[in-house]
Parts: C-alpha cells; structure tokens; sequence
C-alpha cells in the first residue's frame, strides 16, 4: 500500500517508525541508564501516538502543528515518568496524558475565559460521558452524565456550554452559489419588541413599493420575527430562495428611502 507523504512541523508522517513492544522495554531501560538517545528514539518512535490523538480535536479550528506540538510535549511527560514495573502498555499510559496536555493548551487559549471551577465540571462531564460511552455504546444525555457525576444536570449542561467555541453571526452556514446563508440569518428574536417600533414605521413607509411576495417575506422576518427557515417552510420555496428575494427588498427599500 502507498502511503502519502504528509508533513507536521517539518515531520514526514509516512515515514515514522514503530517500535515494537520488546524494544520498547529495552529503550526505556536504557534511558533510565542515562542513555539520552535511547530517549530520543523512544519519542521518535511514538509520534504516531500524538498523530492518533490530534485527530478527535481536527474541528476545533486549531493548526495541526501547533496541536502536534503539545502533543509531543505530552509524549515526551509520559516517556519520563513511565514506570516499567507496572504491567500496562505504554500506549495505555501515554494517551491520556498526551490528551490532557492538549486539553489544557486548547482551554488555556480559549478566547472566552472561564472560570477554574466550571472548567473542572466540564472536563469530568467529558471524562463521565467517554465512560458511559464506553459502557453503553452511544451518546449519554446530559441527565445521565449528571447522576454519573453526581452533580445537578443544570450544572453539567452550563458548564458544557461555557467551554464550547464562539461562533461568529456572520459564520456562512449555506451557500448555493449565489448569496450565503449566515448564523444570524437563523435567529429570530421575541424580545424588546416594544422598543422598536420606530424602525417598524421606517420599514413600513419603505415597503409602500415592493410587491405582495416581498412584503410578505419582510413582514414574516421583521415583524414576526421568523426565520428564513420558517419562512420557506410556510410559503413553499427555498432558503436560499428567501435569503434573495429578502436581500433584494431590502436594497430596494433603501433606494427609495434614502433617494
């Protein structure tokens, strides 16, 4: 089989070595002796380990290098303080150390901070659900991480909340070749509605000259507070359809408003 050339950080991936189990334990005898190359190649022959684990955070929007990195850093943690006399596999040992390395990096470099002690509530929630994952083969509810965990499911849920990543309203969602479907094109919103209504009285006076199908679009937008979704759902054509024709009624407003 043909294997692709993929570089990180300068690294060949293709061509990383495997050491076997014998090896290994000879290796690591070796450098508890002092031997400093025997280190190296400890760590040169377990990058595949590091490889295996920055792929579960490959959509956390975060260069591969720099997750290889700290990855390595975990490795190199968990070659050192490995103890021979223990009967597990030195894969069992590292992993979870190599995840927790880049854990940390991937919290400490969180743009939103939060605060120490949702932040422990939330890594055992994920630490809760791998396990009854493990245990159940599928997706475990927030109320049963919570009796796992034995905290308040409100607690789970908020803390699970406060550690995802910020989304942008102009993060593009859809597109069909022609205009984009942003986040904030899917939000309605039911609140403050007393507060605008003299935006509401523009809109209207800009409406005066738009066809029925435009207004009605605009209506159920702005005045309703739908979204586009609900919109094409309940007069029969596509999002994309509605993105449009709003995107138009608007600009035509703004010509004979501003005219």
């Amino acid at each position: 089989m043909t294997r692709h050339k993929v570089e990180i950080c300068g690294v060949d991936t293709a061509k990383l070595p495997v050491l076997k189990n014998d090896e290994m334990r000879k290796l690591f005898k070796q450098m508890q002796d002092g031997d400093i190359e025997a280190r190296e190649i400890l760590v040169n022959g377990n990058l595949r380990l590091v490889l295996s684990v920055i792929q579960r955070f490959n959509n956390r929007g975060e260069y591969v290098d720099d997750l290889f990195q700290v990855g390595c850093i975990g490795l190199m943690k968990s070659i050192d303080n490995f103890d021979l006399s223990q009967n597990v596999k030195f894969s069992t040992y590292a992993v979870p150390m190599i995840i927790g390395e880049i854990r940390r990096y991937l919290r400490d470099n969180n743009p939103i901070r939060v605060s120490r002690s949702l932040r422990d509530i939330a890594y055992k929630a994920l630490q809760a659900r791998e396990k009854l994952m493990n245990k159940t083969s599928k997706e475990p509810t927030p109320v049963e991480i919570a009796e796992e965990m034995g905290v308040p499911h409100a607690d789970v849920v908020f803390a699970l909340d406060a550690i995802q990543d910020p989304v942008s309203l102009f993060e593009p969602i859809y597109n069909d070749g022609g205009d984009p479907i942003f986040v904030m094109d899917q939000l309605s919103d039911d609140n403050n509605k007393d507060t605008i209504w003299i935006d509401e009285i523009a809109l209207k006076e800009g409406m005066r000259r738009l066809n029925e199908r435009e207004k009605m679009i605009l209506n159920k937008r702005f005045f309703q507070g739908m979204t586009q979704m609900e919109v094409a759902n309940e007069i029969g054509i596509s999002q994309a359809q509605v993105s449009r024709l709003e995107k138009g009624a608007i600009k035509e407003m703004n010509k004979q408003m501003y005219e």
